[in-house]
């Protein structure tokens, strides 16, 4: 039987199997089928790739075919975009046992969703819109989490979004929804650093602010990705996390902070369009992998002098 867990405040929620486990702090990118072969010509070592659950719903075909040859050498992560967790329609039963078989199939290290909605009335959008952040949405959103959680077996780490607009009827902060879905749900939270970059751009708050405040105790992964910058119709600055170049001098200087805090965390590199060869991507994650393991070496060397 699952356990029960029980916060302050929050009810009862179930906490699927699987929780407690610690995936190994890799390095990893997007999987790209026009990557295949090289790749497999030149491996990205001790590293990880993430793919869409939605490619991989058909039954079988060329999509497979390439995600297990990868899956035989790599671990994988499944992140869904359509699960529609913050919308207020209930989850799409149909998609959710094709995202479960997903999971099943390819048996990933780890599994992730959006803290965003995506469809409505039957009808699915192309983007991962915002919510408000009150108490009847995290009531709703936490009963999503758990039903997926159900349905796969295991726990999912959600992911803060990127925003271009915020409801005024909201009466808690991200970071504090962030933080009481978790402890409600037991899942886990995957920091996407450039939707933090992007979203405190675009609103005018500050993103070491945002990270000071953020659970950090719940992070399972952390996401890099590229964005671009835009005017928005008053000549205020306007970025967009497009995943189509790469990462920003600004989100690695963010990430080296939070790794001092956290130490080394899975680390993906979203690249999803415009992609460039995979030597450039592989370089990317090693980058990465470099901060993780420079990082944590000197925060060790750090509180070792002065102990």
């Amino acid at each position: 039987m699952n356990d029960i867990v029980r916060t302050p405040g929050s009810g009862t929620s179930r906490r699927p199997p699987g929780l407690t486990s610690r995936p190994p702090a890799l390095a990893g990118t997007s999987f790209k089928h026009e990557h295949l072969q090289a790749i497999l010509e030149l491996p990205l070592t001790e590293g990880f790739f993430e793919v869409h659950a939605e490619n991989y719903m058909g039954a079988g075909g060329p999509p497979h075919r390439a995600l297990e040859a990868i899956r035989e050498r790599y671990p994988i992560s499944v992140h869904g975009v359509c699960m529609s967790i913050g919308g207020q329609d209930p989850i799409d039963l149909g998609h959710l046992a094709r995202f479960r078989d997903v999971v099943e199939r390819y048996e990933p290290m780890l599994v992730s969703e959006h803290l965003a909605w995506s469809s409505h009335g039957g009808t699915f959008f192309n983007d991962l819109l915002p919510l408000p952040y009150s108490v009847a949405t995290l009531r709703q959103v936490c009963e999503h989490i758990d039903q997926v959680q159900e349905a796969i077996g295991r726990s999912i780490l959600l992911e803060n979004p990127a925003t271009y607009i915020a409801f005024a009827s909201s009466t808690m902060s991200e970071t504090d929804f962030l933080r009481a879905i978790a402890l409600r749900t037991g899942c886990g939270l995957l920091l996407d650093i450039n939707n933090v970059f992007v979203s405190a751009t675009n609103h005018g708050f500050s993103a070491e602010a945002y990270l000071d405040s953020f659970p950090l105790e719940h992070v399972g992964e952390i996401h890099l990705a590229g964005h671009v910058e835009q005017q928005d119709d008053e000549g205020e600055p306007l970025l967009i996390d497009s995943h189509n170049r790469a990462v920003d001098a600004r989100v690695w200087d963010l990430y080296r902070s939070v790794i001092e805090r956290v130490g080394p965390t899975p680390t993906l590199i979203e690249w999803d369009s415009e992609l460039p060869a995979w030597p450039e991507l592989r370089a990317h994650a090693q980058t990465a992998q470099h901060v993780m393991s420079t990082t944590h070496a000197l925060a060790e060397e750090e509180v070792s002098h002065h102990g």
